[in-house]
């Protein structure tokens, strides 16, 4: 790789560097085809949005003391709060009024304005033994790993009470983003979600600065699979949260796939259905960073795309960032992000066809001139954006009244211009 084709990449999947304004309207509010908060709770009618985080990240302190996460790696895992600010100086009226049009007289900024570490957990791996040829972990560690994981289930059940629906929207996100990129996603995309059901942000130890910050991004891609897993697993074991919706973007698209692999693979082993287990009504991977040959293995041939409720692929040709990733890592076959029909040979093709739900793909054209080298459609596009509402808030599958998406076959389908409101 050349060192100017190195910095073109950096460049490309670089996350915001100069503020993060609030997302475009999704077409479906904007033009009044859903209404955007129907019975809010009073307690969420704030331009502030507090979420529940959960990182691997090692904790840091700025110059005045105050808590940070940076993209250095922690083998201990900790969960808190954080506060996103919508809009500097705006009413919570100005934000539902800009939040219901396509235009807006007023700019949102987002801010960070708190973070507050909870509980942290001891660090892995654990002191264990092994007795008659059995693993026994250590009775103290034990004792103080479920006191914190009580901790935290017994958090999402005080914030599960203060909505009707009892969702866990959990995000993962992509390369090089920061602690503050991946709050600002979740907050935004949870406001025009209605602001029902409870997030929570998962963010890992990405954004090494430099020429290798893709290669130590992917490594600690890895790294955090492990706690990522924990995470799912904890929620799920919740007795309060009904459902469990993933989303994912861009390389932890990867981070996402390779936790529900395990977990599903745990679920069979132990002769139980994933997803009675761990609750999966979505597993949403957006703009997936992933080689297409190892996600042909984990979604077809390990059939993961079964074990959920429903798996849904948002993929588009015009995404530069994937565009650069299958020339730096040489993909045989391109990666995921950029799929359509055309990509499978003809036995695959049986496959789809003899098994309808095991994926749904919605293929975005996009703009070559795009905000953000067409990588972050799912937020930035506001047709794109509809269409995640329509299937999180609304559970509507493509073609239903409500999401007309044009079908092309075999679960494939496509965001037509002016969608939803196109057909």
């Amino acid at each position: 790789m050349s060192r100017n084709f190195g910095i073109i990449l950096v460049a490309l999947l670089t996350g915001c560097a100069t503020g993060w304004p609030l997302m475009p309207t999704p077409n479906i509010y904007a033009e009044a085809q859903a209404e955007l908060f129907e019975e809010i709770p009073e307690a969420f009618e704030s331009t502030k949005v507090e979420l529940l985080y959960v990182t691997d990240r090692a904790p840091e302190t700025d110059e005045e003391g105050n808590l940070h996460y940076g993209f250095r790696r922690s083998h201990s895992l900790a969960f808190g709060t954080t506060v996103v600010d919508l809009g500097r100086e705006v009413t919570w009226e100005d934000l539902v009024e800009a939040s219901k049009n396509e235009s807006r007289s007023i700019d949102f900024d987002l801010q960070m304005i708190s973070t507050t570490e909870i509980v942290r957990l001891f660090p892995e791996p654990t002191p264990y033994t092994i007795v008659d040829g059995k693993i026994v972990d250590d009775p103290d560690v034990v004792t103080a790993r479920d006191e914190n994981i009580g901790r935290l289930q017994d958090e999402v059940a005080r914030r599960l009470a203060l909505t009707p629906r009892k969702d866990v929207y959990l995000y993962v996100h992509g390369y090089h983003n920061t602690f503050e990129d991946a709050s600002f996603a979740l907050a935004e995309l949870w406001h025009f979600l209605g602001r029902e059901g409870l997030p929570i942000v998962y963010t890992w130890p990405a954004g090494y600065p430099g020429l290798f910050g893709y290669t130590y991004d992917r490594e600690s891609s890895e790294f955090t699979v492990f706690h990522l897993k924990q995470t799912i697993r904890w929620l799920s074991e919740q007795p309060d949260v009904e459902n469990i919706h993933l989303i994912a973007h861009s390389r932890g698209t990867d981070v996402m796939m390779s936790a529900v692999r395990e977990l599903v693979i745990a679920a069979r082993g132990a002769d139980d259905l994933p997803q009675r287990r761990y609750k999966i009504a979505n597993l949403v991977l957006a703009a997936p960073d992933i080689d297409f040959e190892v996600a042909l293995q984990r979604i077809a041939a390990e059939r993961i795309g079964l074990e959920v409720g429903q798996l849904t692929l948002y993929t588009s040709p015009q995404d530069k960032a994937i565009g650069f990733a299958e020339r730096l890592f040489a993909s045989p076959r391109g990666r995921l992000g950029t799929l359509d029909a055309s990509d499978f040979e003809a036995a695959e093709l049986r496959v789809l066809k003899s098994n309808p739900g095991l994926l749904t793909v919605v293929n975005f054209k996009g703009s070559p001139d795009a905000p953000g080298f067409g990588h972050s459609y799912f937020r930035t596009n506001p047709s794109v954006s509809s269409d995640l509402v329509l299937l999180l808030r609304y559970g509507l599958k493509p073609g239903e009244p409500g999401r007309p998406l044009e079908d092309l076959g075999i679960g494939f389908w496509r965001v037509p211009p002016g969608y939803p409101n196109s057909r």
